[in-house]
């Protein structure tokens, strides 16, 4: 197939969505598909655009230790408002398939998929409305409730006074990923530099209760749950750093958990799939609650990371499911979906 491949774009985790674009494009390749990887914030000048697919691969990048400054990609780019490049769709209408690759930003919260649905072209994961509602961390909380599955509890932040929040907290951006925003909080002065830090990033802000325990995450494919790994950042929490930055993080997978707990979490996995009515592939973060004993689910994610250190191809693999078939799997799962 001729597949081209969405990365990049203006996103605080377009740098993690890079290092997934050139991962799935070497992937795709090795497979025997004809691939286009291509920043979608980005003007396309090549004049003969079927030129861009190969089948060579060798694509690479890595993930600097800080979030992008996007005012400076802004203005080195010269899009002005525009969120998708000069041609970038024509070279979309030539393939048969778009591999999303975005994380965050227009790639996850529906709108690159609305678009997309609007001029049929087919592409990888969940139509708009279940990416927007999964992104909007708030929205899916309330639906997630709605179905049954333990959440935090918690509220968008609307300027309240600092000293009637409850403490210890988390605050976060209601609707980025990849721990871009996120802040623990123990005290009032962290407080206020965490809420600086949140508003700051032009997004709803949501404030949560800090639910102590271990954290895990399940992906899910096709609507069956994977194995769920745990989560051991070496120290201070699984940021964006302790993510994505080799050797800060200890992840185990299968998660050592008993029979019952991991057939728990793989069944809360699966039914916040079907309840956000997401499709193909997804992941669900936990926190295994050491008061309750029960698992809390802090969010989900339609478009999961797939670099060097991402944690869906890390469970796929728990069941012998490699990088390439994984990748293989989204693309022929998606074309018939």
């Amino acid at each position: 197939m001729k597949i081209v491949v969405l990365a990049g774009g203006y996103s605080h985790e377009r740098d993690v969505s890079l290092a997934s674009g050139c991962l799935i494009a070497n992937a795709l390749c090795r497979q025997g598909h004809r691939v286009a990887l291509v920043d979608v914030y980005e003007n396309l000048e090549t004049e003969d655009l079927s030129s861009l697919f190969s089948d060579k691969g060798g694509y690479s990048t890595s993930i600097p230790q800080t979030v992008p400054d996007l005012r400076a990609l802004k203005a080195e780019r010269h899009m002005g408002n525009k969120l998708i490049g000069d041609r970038v769709l024509h070279l979309c209408m030539e393939a048969d398939l778009v591999f999303l690759a975005l994380h965050g930003g227009m790639g996850e919260d529906g709108r690159i998929q609305s678009v997309l649905e609007c001029y049929g072209i087919p592409f990888t994961g969940s139509s708009f409305g279940p990416c927007f509602c999964a992104m909007e961390k708030n929205v899916a909380k309330d639906v997630m409730r709605a179905a049954g599955i333990p959440v935090p509890g918690g509220f968008v932040y609307a300027g309240e006074p600092e000293e009637e929040i409850a403490l210890p907290c988390v605050v976060k951006p209601a609707s980025l990923g990849s721990s871009v925003g996120v802040s623990l909080v123990d005290t009032a002065e962290e407080l206020h530099a965490a809420l600086t830090k949140a508003v700051a990033y032009g997004v709803n802000v949501l404030i949560e209760e800090k639910i102590p325990g271990r954290e895990f995450s399940c992906g899910v494919l096709d609507g069956t749950a994977l194995p769920p790994i745990e989560i051991r950042p070496k120290e201070g929490f699984y940021d964006y750093e302790r993510k994505y930055q080799s050797g800060l993080t200890e992840e185990i997978c299968p998660a050592p958990l008993s029979d019952s707990q991991t057939a728990r979490i793989r069944d809360l996995a699966e039914r916040a799939h079907r309840a956000l009515g997401l499709s193909v592939y997804s992941r669900l973060d936990f926190i295994l609650d050491e008061r309750t004993g029960d698992f809390v689910c802090l969010e989900a994610n339609t478009l999961p990371g797939m670099t060097p250190t991402s944690l869906l191809p890390q469970e796929a693999a728990a069941v012998g499911i490699s990088y390439d078939e994984l990748v293989e799997r989204i693309a022929s799962l998606s074309l018939k979906k």
